[in-house]
């Protein structure tokens, strides 16, 4: 495995590259458009390298949404009425949306493992999104997911850095 960006390093590794990213998307949003294949190919390729386990940033730091559709398949798991397990771990937050009433996420253990992986919330099954179609509709909320992501940060890097050719 290829040594990974460290978590920790990446908040401020992230500030030094925002306006080069930035720069990049108003300089090749056209080519960006039709990128999606050279995207996920990158995607691939640096999730592979990557050890999502030593990270865990993102269940550290980011709350999902959760859907009613998580909110029954994470009950089911747990075996609690859906009333009980919004009680217990759930708060709607300034949009409305249902969230972790904590974070780090309740689910992460002490060894980075997901207790309810198989049922997790589909924000956290999507994430980091770089493997999504159309990316550059969400090119900028990648840019602030680099900031707590070393796949995402890695794949903007190599994006602007034309080490991919377009």
């Amino acid at each position: 495995m290829n040594k990974q960006v460290d978590y920790k390093l990446l908040p401020v590794l992230a500030a030094k590259s925002e306006g080069e990213w930035k720069r990049f998307l108003q300089k090749n949003k056209k080519k960006l458009e039709r990128m999606d294949l050279i995207v996920h190919s990158l995607h691939e390729d640096i999730s592979g390298k990557t050890d999502c386990l030593a990270c865990a940033n993102c269940c550290r730091s980011l709350g999902p949404r959760i859907t009613d559709k998580d909110v029954e398949r994470i009950s089911r798991l747990l075996k609690l009425k859906a009333s009980d397990m919004m009680d217990k771990y759930l708060r709607i937050d300034e949009d409305g949306d249902m969230v972790f009433k904590s974070m780090p996420c309740p689910f992460l253990g002490n060894d980075n493992y997901c207790a309810i992986y198989e049922s997790r919330p589909k924000a956290c099954r999507d994430y980091p999104h770089t493997d999504r179609k159309r990316f550059y509709q969400i090119y900028n909320l990648s840019i602030k997911n680099a900031y707590t992501c070393p796949i995402v940060f890695e794949v903007l890097e190599q994006l602007r850095n034309n080490t991919v050719h377009f």
